[in-house]
Order: structure tokens, then sequence, then C-alpha cells
């Protein structure tokens, strides 16, 4: 159970180091102002941290009588001298499977963990086994009489430790090493048990890699969709990772089985707690990696460009987070202080973000327009004055290519914030010419034309017969106005061209045969050479608006659907021999 509870402590390790960090900054800061009232105390009992420390310091050199002093004895204790008796019970207790908490995961303040549901002067730091039953190790802030708080041991978990705890039989590791290593001490401890954990060390490491390789095998084998490529990769991106979390459980498991001293077991506690945050570190590093590369697959086959790119920045930016945390993570396990440094990284990140905040507004704009995706690589658009082709959308900026062949260069912050015209996502391409004839066109031929250009576009293959429409809006000051409105079905700008061309010469030769002509906008001075308009065709227009209208058939104001249907398809497109 204790194994389990340091591996939970491992895997949040690194969360819990940069978070007390925060939370701990105005308690610390608030320490430092009521420190110097305080005298300092000789065996650093100020913290939690500190208390334990000291204990296990006193239990390796031997000395009893000065363990005895980070517990918190009575009165009746207190005069039968049973204090270093009590320490040394202690130690015996936590040698045979007992645990304190690593270092690093202890209260460094001197107010404690406030928000472990003990209240404000208890701190939990371990667990023992008395007589079969697991209890809490307990720390309780005293005051001391100098002035200021002192940790100890809690005068409950002192009375619940037996004064004498018999030892069964030897611990394993002194069982199979040789004599000589295990009369020989090294900081009060056997050096076989020093050795134990070495060979404990690559023994929990191989263990955990074979069985690692075992279940990554067993899911290539019965489960089919760990071949694909990216399950493949995510298999292989959690593979170390959790190598590197069973190593760390069979290594703190194995140590208290084999019964190493918990004096060598806390000068590891912090090696095991880098080793959990390396795994944290290198498992958020790997998943990065998996989760860009599948996300780059599939915008490359879509050929979003401009979300390859963002996902790149994205991706560079959350490895260098998670450089920053473990960096914080490790500087916090080794027993600095990074309350500091927090504190400067954010003056530094305001003074950044006030400095950079041109920057910032690009790369927002840029995620903007990636989300929305008003505009992509390769479309025609208008950005305020601004007409062309999209070259690049990078993090910063997009770069346009206009129609004279210069580059326009707009900031991500502008360009989002601007109008933006997107001809690229047009269905169809609007038909809209207005034709301006003579003064002198009759009634009828203005019918007949208009009979005659509605014939041509409900006839054209490619123009939408929903919209077509030509009407005779006005009269302006040089001639009389005839506006066609028309969508030709189709979303490339050269074909529309092409149609428009088809449409526009058809429909001169319409204007042409009526009989009148285009106007000009200046005054006509008739000469007596001027024909004006051909009396013929004039009257051959005339004469089939009579005809129309003798057979209750002409289509003014409006064409019956049948005729739109007979009409449909009827021109030939592209037309012969043009």
């Amino acid at each position: 159970m204790g194994g389990l509870l340091l591996l939970w402590l491992l895997l949040t390790g690194l969360g819990a180091t940069s978070a007390r960090a925060q939370e701990t900054a105005p308690d610390s800061a608030a320490a430092v102002e009521v420190a110097p009232d305080w005298p300092e105390d000789s065996l650093g009992r100020r913290s939690p941290r500190g208390t334990v420390q000291g204990f296990i310091r006193a239990i390796s050199e031997e000395n009893y009588d000065k363990a005895a002093l980070y517990l918190n004895l009575d009165s009746t204790l207190q005069q039968d001298q049973q204090g270093a008796t009590l320490a040394h019970a202690l130690q015996r207790l936590l040698d045979q499977g007992g645990e304190i908490f690593p270092y690093a995961l202890l209260s460094d303040t001197y107010g404690g963990q406030e928000d472990d549901n003990l209240g404000p002067n208890l701190e939990r730091v371990g667990t023992a086994t008395i007589n079969g039953e697991s209890i809490d190790l307990i720390l309780e802030k005293t005051e001391s009489p100098e002035g200021g708080p002192i940790w100890l041991f809690s005068s409950q978990t002192v009375q619940r430790i037996p004064p004498v705890i018999e030892q069964a039989s030897k611990p394993i590791a002194d069982r199979v090493m040789p004599d000589i290593v295990v009369e020989k001490k090294w900081e009060g401890v056997p050096i076989g048990h020093w050795l134990a954990v070495l060979l404990i060390a690559v023994f929990a490491y191989a263990l955990a890699w074979c069985l690692i390789r075992l279940v990554v095998f067993l899911l290539r084998t019965t489960w089919p969709r760990a071949r694909e490529e990216h399950t493949a990769n995510l298999i292989r991106a959690f593979t170390l990772p959790i190598q590197l979390y069973l190593a760390v459980w069979i290594f703190v498991v194995s140590n208290q089985w084999a019964g190493i001293s918990i004096i060598v077991r806390q000068r590891f506690s912090q090696l095991t707690v880098i080793v959990g945050m390396v795994a944290a570190l290198l498992l958020l590093w790997r998943l990065i990696d998996v989760m860009t590369h599948f996300i780059e697959r599939r915008l490359t086959r879509r050929g979003n460009m401009a979300g390859l790119s963002a996902v790149l920045f994205l991706r560079r930016g959350a490895k260098i987070a998670v450089i920053a945390f473990g960096v914080i993570g490790f500087l916090g396990a080794l027993g600095f202080d990074i309350t500091t440094g927090l504190a400067a990284l954010g003056i530094g990140g305001i003074a950044l973000a006030l400095g950079a905040q041109k920057t910032v507004e690009n790369f927002v704009g840029s995620v903007t327009l990636i989300a929305d995706q008003p505009i992509r690589v390769g479309d025609y658009c208008k950005v305020g004055d601004t007409s062309g082709t999209v070259e690049a959308i990078g993090m910063r900026s997009t770069r346009i290519r206009t129609n004279d062949r210069t580059v326009v260069t707009i900031p991500n912050g502008d360009f989002s914030s601007q109008r933006i015209e997107n001809f690229a996502h047009r269905d169809r391409i609007w038909f809209h010419p207005t034709f301006g004839v003579r003064y002198d066109t009759s009634p009828d031929q203005i019918r007949y034309l208009l009979v005659e250009l509605r014939s041509i576009l409900y006839a054209h293959p490619k123009i939408d017969p929903e919209s077509a429409r030509v009407r005779f809006v006005g009269i302006g000051t040089s001639s009389l106005n005839l506006e066609v409105f028309s969508y030709v079905m189709t979303s490339d700008f050269n074909e529309f061209l092409e149609i428009q061309e088809d449409l526009l010469l058809r429909m001169m030769d319409v204007i042409e045969a009526s009989g009148t002509g285009f106007a000009y906008p200046s005054q006509t001075l008739f000469l007596g050479r001027d024909q004006g308009r051909s009396e013929e065709r004039t009257q051959t227009a005339e004469e089939q608006v009579k005809k129309w209208r003798a057979a209750d058939d002409l289509p003014l104001p409006r064409f019956s659907p049948e005729r739109i249907q007979s009409l449909r398809g009827t021109i030939p497109y592209p037309p012969e021999q043009s």
C-alpha cells in the first residue's frame, strides 16, 4: 500500500511541486517578513521538510538523543528519558516496511501544507505498520520557547510507537549479502544496503523493460489496430514513460520488501521523484509529437498549408512549455526555492506581453484565419484595396500576389480585421452587361430585343435559367438602356470569360439584326450621308413583333415556362468554327 502511495506521489510530483510553489508564494513572502523576529532553530525544525531531514540525519549518526528532539514527548516520557528509545523504535518501524514521503513532496514553509485536510497545524509525512495496522506519521506545529513555529512528530504518533520492537528475522538484504558488507557501516547503515539499492535499481528497470515489451507484443498480436501507424505511434509514445514509472514502483516496493534502511531509501527518494518527473515530461513530449504528426498528415492531404504552419508553431510552443515546467519541477525537487523564479517569470511575462503586443495580435489574427478559414493558399481574394492570389499564410503575416505580379505582405492582425472578399468560393459568376441603344429605336424594336436577348439566355446551356432576365430599365441621357442579368454556371473565371465572349457576340448580332445600334455618349450630328437607322431591318423587326401579337405569342413581360423549356439547350456551345 505504501509503495502504491509513493507511486501516486511520483505521478503527481511535477504538478504538485509547481502548484505548491505558486500557492505558497504569498506565505513565503510573509514568512520572510517575520522570520527575523525568530531565532534560528539549530535543529532545522522550522518546516516539515527540515524536521524529517533532521531526524533522518540524527539516526544516520546513531545519535538517538538528538533524534528524540524531533519527537513531541509528553512530560512522562521526558521524565522517564524514553525519547532516545522511542526515536530508535521509530527508525525500526520505518526500516521494517514503513516509509516517509520524498523530501521534494514535503512542505518547506513555516505554515506547512494548508490544503491537505489535516488542519493548519498538522502535516502527514509517511506511514508505518504496527501489529499489522497501518498508521500515519503526523507532524504537528508547536511553539518554541524562543518563539516561532517548531514542527515535531505529533504526540499521538509518538504514543502509538511501542518502546521495544522485536525483529523476527534479519532483512532479506542482510541475509543474502556477505557478512563483510553487512558488518561494515557507512552513515549508520550496512554497506550491503547501499549495494543492494543499486542492484535493485538494475533489477527493477530490467523487469519493467521485460513486462512492457511483453505487453506491447501481446497488443500487436491480439489487437489488429495496434499495427496501424497512428495507434503504433501512440503505443510507442507510452512505452518508455510507463516503463520508467513501473521501474520506479518496482524499485520502491522492492526496497521495502528487502528491508533496506529508511536512511538509504530517503537518500534515493529525490532520485525517484526526478525519474517520475522525467517520465511525465517524456510522455507529454512524445504525445505532442504523435498528435501533431497525425494532424500534419491530415492537413497535408487537404493541402491546408496555413494550418500546417500553425501546428508546427504550436508544437514548438508546447515543447518550450514542457521544458520550462520541467526545469521548475527539477529545481523544486532538488530543494531550491522556486517561488522567486516564478515571480520573476511572471514579471518578465508581463513585460514581454507589453513589448510584444503587436506580435501577439498577429498571432491571434493568424489563429483566427486558420480557425475560420475565410481564405486559403491559392484563393483569389480582395482584402481592403488589395486584390490578388494568396501565396502564403504565416504566423505573422499573409502574402498576396497581385495582378501586377507584386507581393503585398499584410500583418495577420490587420488582415483578420478587414473586409475579406474571396472569389474562389463562388459557385457561379454574375453576367450583367447593360446595353445602351440609340434614341431613335422604336418601341417594337425594344420588344424585339427583349425577346431575342432573353431567348439567348434561356437557350444557352451555361446560363442558369432561374436567374436569367433582360429588362428595359430606363432612358438615359444618350441611350435607351437594356439590363441583362444572369449567372453563368461555372466557377472558373477563364471559362466565364469564354462564355461571356460568346454571349456578347450573339447579343451584338441580335442588336444589329433589330435594325438599331449602340448609342454613343455624345450628340449625334446628322449629315446627308448618314443613313440613320435601317428601314428594311426596322420593318422586319416590327413585322416579327406584329406576328407575335397576331398569334398571341408575344412573350412579354415574361416568358412562359413551356417556352423557356423549349428553348433550353438549343444554342450550340461552344459555337461551331469559333
